[in-house]
């Protein structure tokens, strides 16, 4: 009976253990898997914002420009003259078919059209649109409507138009949404745009347009049917209910869409399953972004890791009662040597565990520093990233230039063929061959960088990466006006290194003495390099306040940084190091003599015939 009691127990407790492990396993994966789809669908949403942002960004600064136009002022002066009015509307019907908006218009104080690159929208009345209030007031209008003609939806854009210091008129732009809803493909998952009244604008979901993600009050409806800014739509409530949070410093939105709420009928491929809610809000323009991952591959593969713990922790407890069986039976047979048979017992069953116990450290070693390896990783590809995006407007400024050419020498060389003039056509596509190879020659360096991957050293021209480095703090450069004392050029010195770090490496050290330098009265930065007993030695030296002893003590330690408090996180000399070292080199920092904070970068040289032959 007592027997039978210990065993029922016994199968209780394995149970009990069994079940416990394959929770737990079930319960880490989940949050791991669940952290790695959050943070995928951060990137994603930031591309997608981005090119959301440029669609508008590049045609919201046209009404400004409308003012400089002597066709508008003049229309605006002499409203009733016919010539006025033709000459404005010729005028915006090429700059509206220049640009590829919808619709580029002129209103007057009342808020009647009295020009528009559209025949049809002449004479009509739109002083109830809020964009037209807000740019008679002296400001800039922006929000999403519905054309009251065509029926079109799109982002209009005004500006007050000055006559002196007074507001004669109002010049408005309409820009398409088309490519937005074109880039919808690109998420991978139900996603939309909600304006600043809460209601969906844009939606890779037809049933989810024109819904509200909040009740409206009746005074907001009645707001909303006066400026008619969604036509007759008569917006429902948004047919899925979610719990969501809203980061106010990153405004980065957060929540979950939990089994079995919503409208199955609007929704039947999000109703019956969890989601994953993230989204964020549009620069400058009040809009949300949203995006819907869908939890269940999450899950599943949450459920296979605790399937598989459950497994593994039953055959280690069944080896385990075996084991224990055949001891006892061994012994019942074996009276006479008991004693022997259970010192030998005691010894093989501490070699066993000592085994296991060295077993396991060498798994967990080997798995930590795959962990290790795999951050490292993750955080140098992060810098890139933020580095990416600080050059964003750099980038755009540097093709804005030749794009424009291009677009007016394309323009030309339509105007040449219809006139038979193949000489001039000729011209002006050498011409635009030339912008090319610039615009190529932008974005070139930015090629590899962005690439996420793992070291693999190879011949690597040092002064190749160094440029590259530089190319990617041009913008800094020029508006800190620092002066770039360089010793180094392609093909003068070549290392046996991985390039993609080794440009990461040189962006940390030239980022970290821009930053030296920044407020000060003299601002030099100097590299140079030196090769010679295996090895090539590449010396960054700025001409800030150098390092003070603690600095110079702990300048390596991660999360230690001297810079003020928000600004940079500390890893980057420390990451730079590591890496510096996992490719056969080192990292060091010291004073310069003169002064300022000098780094010396030892690299492994490359001694292949090729290299020497260069050398």
């Amino acid at each position: 009976m007592k027997r039978g009691l210990r065993i029922l127990l016994g199968s209780l407790a394995a149970a009990l253990l069994v079940g416990g492990a394959g929770w737990l396993a079930y319960t880490a994966s989940l949050r791991q898997g669940t952290e790695v789809l959050r943070r995928e669908s951060n990137h994603q949403l930031e591309l997608f914002a981005a090119a959301a942002e440029g669609v508008i960004k590049r045609q919201e600064s046209i009404p400004a420009t409308l003012q400089l136009s002597p066709e508008v002022l003049a229309l605006l002066r002499e409203p009733q003259s016919p010539a006025r009015i033709e000459a404005a509307a010729l005028y915006l019907r090429r700059l509206n078919a220049h640009l590829g908006s919808l619709e580029l218009f002129v209103q007057n104080q009342q808020g009647q059209v009295l020009a528009s690159s559209e025949p049809g929208l002449r004479g009509e009345d739109l002083s109830f649109r809020p964009y037209f209030l807000e740019a008679l007031a002296g400001r800039v209008g922006r929000h999403f409507a519905i054309g009251t003609r065509d029926g079109r939806p799109g982002y209009y854009v005004s500006h007050p138009i000055h006559d002196g210091a007074r507001v004669v008129g109002v010049a408005a732009i309409k820009i398409k949404l088309d490519p937005i809803n074109e880039a919808w493909a690109t998420l991978g998952s139900p996603a939309l745009l909600a304006d600043s009244n809460q209601v969906v604008i844009l939606s890779s979901e037809p049933a989810w347009r024109y819904t509200s993600l909040a009740e409206l009050s009746v005074d907001q409806r009645v707001d909303l049917q006066l400026s008619r800014l969604y036509a007759a739509q008569p917006l429902p409530r948004f047919p899925l209910q979610v719990d969501l949070r809203v980061d106010e410093d990153s405004q980065v939105i957060e929540g979950v869409l939990p089994n079995g709420l919503g409208a199955a009928a609007s929704a039947p491929r999000l109703a019956s399953r969890a989601m994953l809610v993230m989204g964020r809000t549009l620069n400058g323009m009040d809009w949300r972004l949203m995006m819907f991952s869908d939890l269940r591959p999450v899950r599943q593969q949450a459920s296979t890791h605790g399937l598989l713990a459950s497994l593994g922790l039953g055959v280690v407890l069944l080896s385990a009662l075996i084991l224990l069986q055949r001891r006892r039976i061994l012994r019942q047979k074996l009276e006479a040597h008991a004693e022997l048979e259970d010192q030998v017992a005691r010894r093989t069953q501490a070699l066993s565990e000592a085994n296991a116990q060295l077993a396991q450290e060498v798994t967990e070693r080997q798995q930590a520093e795959a962990t290790l390896r795999r951050a490292q990783d993750e955080l140098v590809h992060a810098g890139k990233m933020a580095a990416l995006g600080q050059l964003a407007t750099g980038i755009t400024h540097e093709l804005a230039q030749p794009l424009g050419a291009i677009r007016t020498l394309a323009g030309n060389a339509l105007e040449f063929m219809r006139r038979e003039d193949l000489r001039s056509v000729q011209g002006n596509l050498e011409i635009l061959t030339r912008l090319a190879d610039q615009m190529g020659q932008i974005i070139q360096p930015l090629k590899g960088f962005a690439r996420k991957s793992q070291a693999r050293p190879q011949r690597c021209d040092v002064g190749q990466a160094l440029g590259n480095a530089l190319f990617l703090h041009d913008q800094r450069i020029r508006q800190q006006q620092v002066s770039l004392e360089r010793e180094l050029e392609p093909g003068q010195a070549f290392a046996f290194f991985d390039p993609n770090r080794l440009e990461q490496v040189l962006l940390n050290l030239i980022g970290n003495a821009l930053d030296a330098v920044q407020g000060q009265e003299d601002r030099v930065i100097q590299v140079q390099a030196m090769q010679g007993g295996g090895q090539v030695l590449l010396l960054v030296r700025d001409s800030g306040p150098g390092l003070g002893d603690e600095a110079l003590r702990r300048l390596f330690e991660p999360f230690f940084t001297t810079k003020e408090q928000g600004v940079g996180l500390g890893l980057g000399l420390a990451i730079s190091r590591d890496i510096a070292r996992e490719g056969g080199g080192e990292l060091e920092a010291r004073n310069h003599p003169q002064g300022g904070a000098e780094f010396i970068l030892h690299l492994p040289a490359d001694d292949t015939p090729q290299a020497a032959a260069q050398a």
